[in-house]
């Protein structure tokens, strides 16, 4: 388990308890030995850091022991705020060894999610760690935690113990299925978060009957613990501003903000509680298209090679023509004006002819490449998008035009903030923090 310490403004960690933690130093190791990027100068310039920063003036503490809190603070800190991670000693976090690793036998996947932070492993088991946790939180604007509920009350470590020492800490916790209810004292990983929630029903391929045919199939990420992280900046940044009103009226203006991955998976559920308390009707999972719209698709193309001297592998893009006017233009761009007109004017009627539809859109992808099949399209003022893997997305010209990849400098450096590969460093490609601020 871990916390993990957010603050708007610097804090200075103790030096008076060597027994109880650590900071944590990553060796610099030798470059990698090859690259699957092609060389481009860093995509940093094309995105604006705000100046005066947008968290000026806050911390947060936070103990957490998965996803969801790295990726929340990891965007507070792009924008001004100070975050410390307190990590368990020996190992730290499990993500420092998950999946691939880099020649310092750190994962890539965690110097993405770990980025703009201060690690320090603490040992929490024992009293020293405990209250040197209890004094950072003291300092901090926000505490964010992932523990399974009680854990920190066990400590002495919840609002109760520390709101009357700190009445304006904001505590923001994340659990599989909250701080309260019958479920509260679960273990709550995101992929059993995500079944409970429903959101694994509907991923895969349906049977006659519209029910699952086979196993639900699971998006390649952990995308509970994405959800419930962005669930949990947003209501930290409103229990901020209610801060600042109640201090403003003289009050405390501390608050916890209690987020369910369960309930944050269950929020992207759209209509499908309401469609069921309305019509009894349960939706069921829809393949690659979507249930009630008519038409969006996967639709197969011409195979093509993803890269030189690579075999020719399957192609897909995605057609949204969902509005009545885009599906006019559509039919006739891939030469069925016989598919426009009354019957198939309004949604409601397409959804009655999906098979049909399908199969038309379907059978002339079929005959062309996706560049071909993108430039009809593109030409109609149709929406399209090729499917594509995180090589081309690194590559794409949208991408890289707004510096939504950035390099992220890893190891030794020369003097003051600059790079220097011949110590030992390199840079490292990740996924740009958003939203940019602009103005």
């Amino acid at each position: 388990m871990m916390v993990l310490l957010v603050s708007l403004h610097p804090v200075t960690l103790p030096d008076d308890q060597p027994a109880a933690y650590t900071q944590q130093r990553a060796p610099s190791p030798p470059p990698p030995p090859i690259s699957p990027f092609p060389a481009s100068a860093s995509s940093s310039s094309a995105r604006s850091s705000p100046a005066p920063s947008a968290a000026s003036s806050s911390r947060e503490p936070a103990p957490l022991p998965s996803l969801p809190t790295p990726a929340d603070a990891r965007t507070g800190r792009h924008f001004g705020a100070e975050v410390i991670k307190i990590e368990p000693p020996t190992t730290g976090d499990p993500l420092r060894v998950w999946r691939e690793l880099d020649a310092d036998g750190t994962s890539p996947w965690f110097r993405s999610m770990g980025r703009n932070k201060k690690s320090v492993a603490v040992d929490m088991r024992v009293p020293a760690g405990r209250e040197l946790v209890r004094r950072l939180a003291l300092k901090s604007d926000v505490l964010l935690e992932n523990f399974k509920p009680g854990t920190l009350e066990k400590w002495d470590l919840g609002p109760a113990s520390l709101h009357p020492h700190h009445p304006s800490l904001i505590f923001t916790r994340v659990s599989g299925y909250g701080q309260t209810g019958p479920w509260a004292a679960r273990p709550g990983y995101a992929s059993v978060c995500e079944a409970e929630a429903g959101f694994r029903y509907i991923n895969g391929h349906p049977d006659a009957a519209g029910a699952l045919d086979g196993p639900p199939v699971r998006p390649n990420i952990s995308l509970g613990d994405s959800v419930a992280g962005l669930h949990a900046a947003f209501g930290t940044v409103l229990a901020l501003l209610a801060r600042r009103a109640k201090t403003d009226r003289g009050e405390g203006g501390g608050q916890v903000v209690d987020v369910s991955i369960m309930e944050s998976m269950l929020n992207l559920m759209e209509g499908i509680v309401p469609e069921y308390d309305r019509t009894g009707k349960v939706r069921g999972p829809s393949g690659s298209s979507v249930t009630g719209i008519v038409p969006t698709n996967a639709y197969p193309c011409l195979p093509t090679a993803p890269a030189p001297d690579t075999p020719a592998a399957p192609a897909f893009i995605v057609i949204g023509a969902n509005g009545d006017t885009l599906y006019a233009k559509l039919m006739r761009a891939i030469g069925r004006a016989d598919l426009v007109g009354p019957a198939y004017a309004h949604n409601q009627q397409r959804v009655q002819r999906q098979a049909e539809i399908e199969d038309a859109i379907s059978g002339w992808t079929r005959k062309h490449t996706v560049e071909e099949a993108e430039g009809v399209m593109r030409e109609a003022g149709v929406p399209v998008g090729r499917v594509n893997s995180v090589r081309e997305v690194v590559q794409h010209e949208q991408v890289r035009a707004r510096g939504g990849v950035e390099d992220v400098w890893v190891g030794a450096r020369d003097g003051e903030g600059e790079e220097g590969e011949g110590k030992g460093g390199w840079s490292v490609k990740m996924p740009a923090v958003h939203p940019v601020l602009e103005g």
